[in-house]
């Protein structure tokens, strides 16, 4: 009888393990230039600070292959100067940046699986 519980209780163990998703499996790259991240699940917020020069742009890709995604593109406290909730389709833009500064690019995957990039490229 013992052994039959132990044999029950090993394989509940292995379905409720392999039964959990991971919150981000990919890759990632950040530094004050740029977010890119490649990934087959996300499922978290991640956030990467871009300095940035007036009249810069920072160009966005973004790639969804499953699931839905938020970003958002913001100064300090201010006013998002690029924002999207919920997203299901993939799409690339260029957001031009008026005034220097720090801003913090959020990203939020659930269930995503795709890719994002946001390269800051410079006013020439």
């Amino acid at each position: 009888m013992k052994k039959i519980m132990t044999i029950f209780s090993v394989m509940l163990l292995i379905i409720s393990l392999s039964a959990c998703s991971p919150d981000f499996n990919g890759s990632r790259t950040g530094n004050d230039n740029q977010l890119i991240m490649e990934y087959t699940a996300f499922n978290t917020t991640d956030s990467q600070d871009l300095v940035v020069e007036a009249g810069d742009t920072i160009h966005v890709e973004i790639v969804i292959e499953d699931g839905h995604l938020s970003y958002k593109i913001q100064k300090n406290d201010d006013e998002p100067i690029a924002e999207s909730e919920s997203i299901f389709f993939s799409e690339e833009f260029d957001v031009e940046v008026k005034e220097s500064g720090t801003y913090t690019v959020t990203v939020t995957g659930e269930k995503a699986k795709g890719s994002v990039k946001f390269v800051v490229e410079n006013a020439e």
